[in-house]
């Protein structure tokens, strides 16, 4: 009966660990499909009502001409006329807009097109629990002590700042595009992360808690 008991225990959580990444990937990507289909909703409402056509094909060919723009403006900015325009449209208008340069680096810093301007990745307790936040490092104080930024999921642009002492702050060797990747995804690939800290403990029980 103990083996029966243990063969439907390892079945199942075999079977749990080949659905669940699955499972998730397509929750993510119709997450990712609902949130795109409500932004471009009135495009293809009106594309609907002018042609008749099937919502799901509306929203493929508004998708499609969404890219097709996205890579003509790729093409046309890495011109110097295009480039120049850009540059000249976005100091005199984009950079004066709320939000707008936080979020630029954010993108910029996913696709690895821009140094981060935090130095590190860590783990912190910000309360006095177990309880472990994603943060980046944004400044390191006399005594030891650190402010870092801990951003909202799955928006990375908001968030808080504490001030938190050493003891609170584990530094983990993570790339920071890595860890935004975490953030966006809210939490999905923390793993590593994780484990490092579990790494830490091992060999500095003293200093890590």
């Amino acid at each position: 009966m103990t083996k029966f008991n243990n063969f439907i225990r390892t079945s199942m959580f075999g079977g749990l660990v080949v659905l669940m990444p699955i499972i998730l990937f397509f929750l993510v990507v119709r997450w990712v499909y609902g949130a795109m289909t409500d932004v471009i909703y009135p495009l293809t409402s009106f594309l609907v009502e002018k042609t008749a056509l099937q919502q799901l094909l509306a929203d493929i060919l508004v998708i499609a001409f969404i890219l097709i723009i996205c890579f003509a403006m790729g093409v046309f900015v890495k011109t110097q006329m295009g480039n120049l325009i850009f540059r000249g449209v976005e100091n005199a208008t984009l950079r004066h807009a709320p939000g707008y340069s936080m979020i630029k680096e954010t993108v910029m810093m996913f696709f690895g097109r821009s140094k981060s301007p935090f130095s590190a990745v860590a783990l912190v307790r910000p309360f006095s629990s177990e309880t472990m936040m994603t943060a980046f490092v944004t400044d390191e104080h006399p005594g030891g002590s650190f402010t870092v930024f801990i951003p909202t999921a799955p928006n990375p642009t908001s968030g808080n700042i504490y001030h938190l002492p050493k003891e609170r702050v584990h530094i983990v060797d993570v790339p920071v595009d890595e860890a935004l990747r975490t953030i966006l995804s809210c939490g999905i690939g923390s793993t590593n992360m994780i484990v490092r800290v579990a790494d830490l403990r091992k060999k500095k029980p003293d200093q890590i808690g």
